[in-house]
């Protein structure tokens, strides 16, 4: 076989190589107005975190800055106001992938089912996650989710039942692709390691073993993306520049490949620092101060 550059870089995503900084920023910005599939709402403002009551004028201020450029929003939680998030999208036109979040606490797992169950009855749940990355954490068992998954999809027959994790989980846990009517995918080149020139090879590699083990079920990109600052792992290095590429990167291959897919994240949020270190307060689109960054 021979050698094709035109392949390689086809692979990779478009040859960015050579733009200038504002060359970048001028290619983001066309990208943007685009528009993209789904972007994960991020509400909490500088000084909020989870567990603390989130408002909604908050919540509205923030659906009105992302309006223009996305057809889905992904919210994480049906407590402590979150469960407003799919009520607001819905009035500006936005369609919602909604989660239950799921942790330790079983009074809270509780809340949030019933949560994410009302939410649906009400017509504000066009998808619905029971659970983020729960198994990743370890926070409950595979009996326990399913559980869950089984309870939410008999309250709410006709809406699509899905849970989310890391895409290999998907392989591993074959009982839990099984009981998802659709399988949401987190792909994350960065958390791996793997350095922008080969990110978008290697999120495709992540999302084909997601559909290989969804066995012919719908398999959404739930979340990925890139920070612009913090501390580096391995070869992925956080910088303005490498931001930019990876979301142009994304969104191409998502459109021309009709992948849906939810990036990562809409606005930073300082709390995030706390899980994952100085990198985490960094992946929005916009900064905390609600300013697109790029």
């Amino acid at each position: 076989m021979s050698y094709r550059v035109d392949k390689i870089r086809s692979l990779a995503g478009i040859n960015l190589d050579g733009k200038t900084t504002k060359g970048l920023q001028n290619l983001f910005k066309r990208v943007l107005k685009n528009g993209m599939h789904g972007l994960c709402f991020s509400p909490y403002e500088e000084g909020q975190e989870p567990g603390m009551l989130i408002s909604e004028d908050q919540i509205r201020r923030r659906m009105k800055i992302i309006k223009p450029y996305t057809k889905w929003i992904r919210s994480f939680s049906c407590t402590d106001g979150n469960e407003a998030i799919p009520r607001i999208a819905r009035e500006f036109g936005i369609k919602t992938l909604v989660g239950a979040w799921l942790g330790d606490d079983p009074e809270i797992n509780k809340k949030e089912i019933a949560g994410l169950i009302k939410l649906a009855k009400d017509g504000f749940v066009d998808i619905a996650a029971v659970g983020n990355e729960v198994m990743y954490r370890q926070d409950l068992t595979e009996d326990e989710l399913l559980a869950f998954i089984y309870q939410v999809k008999e309250a709410i027959p006709g809406i699509p039942v899905g849970y989310v994790d890391a895409y290999y989980e998907f392989s591993h846990r074959p009982r839990i692709t099984e009981a998802c009517d659709v399988v949401l995918a987190n792909c994350y080149p960065y958390w791996e390691g793997c350095s922008i020139e080969y990110s978008l090879v290697y999120m495709k590699q992540m999302y084909h073993q997601a559909v290989s083990a969804a066995n012919g079920k719908k398999v959404i990109i739930s979340e990925t993306g890139w920070p612009n600052l913090g501390t580096g792992l391995q070869g992925a290095q956080p910088s303005f520049e490498n931001a930019i590429k990876y979301f142009i990167h994304a969104q191409q291959w998502s459109d021309t490949e009709d992948i849906e897919m939810f990036y990562f994240s809409s606005f930073d949020e300082s709390w995030k620092v706390g899980a994952e270190g100085d990198v985490g307060a960094f992946w929005g689109l916009w900064d905390k101060n609600e300013k697109l960054k790029f």
